[in-house]
């Protein structure tokens, strides 16, 4: 496994490269979760924009749950234990996140709402002056790494 500011680094460079949020912390972790490019980005592709830019959940924190499921989750519908082992690991990662950038929900951290459109706006130099999304990308991915070190 890299350093947790490794997995950041390439989730802040892939974010820049087009990649939304969520697929951007899932595809740095490709080393980890054992799925290729074209799987991984597609899987995350739907939760970018705080799901779909209705700006709930931010797609770095979806992000950071899917390689968590991946790398902890359970496979049993009747495994209680597991179940509730992995809901308390989510919960520990959303609070990481919520300790370093005050909330897991994009229309909180970015300070906008949905305006309804399904087209995402262009990445311009004014686009990352105005939005944090690569910082919080690289956060996403190291607090994950970290967590993943420490299990």
């Amino acid at each position: 496994m890299k350093t947790p500011e490794e997995y950041a680094a390439k989730a802040k460079e892939l974010f820049l490269n087009g990649y939304n949020c969520s697929q951007a912390v899932l595809l740095a972790f490709e080393d980890v979760t054992g799925l290729d490019t074209e799987t991984a980005a597609r899987l995350a592709s739907s939760f970018g924009g705080g799901m779909g830019r209705l700006r709930e959940v931010c797609g770095a924190v979806s992000g950071m749950f899917m390689i968590a499921g991946l790398t902890n989750g359970y496979d049993d519908p009747k495994a209680k234990e597991e179940k509730a082992a992995h809901y308390a690991f989510i919960q520990t990662l959303a609070d990481d996140f919520k300790k370093e950038n005050g909330s897991i929900v994009c229309r909180e951290l970015l300070g906008l709402n949905a305006d309804g459109s399904p087209v995402p706006a262009p990445r311009t130099a004014e686009y990352y002056k105005k939005r944090p999304c690569a910082e919080l990308v690289g956060d996403a991915a190291r607090i994950i790494a970290l967590r993943l070190q420490n299990r």
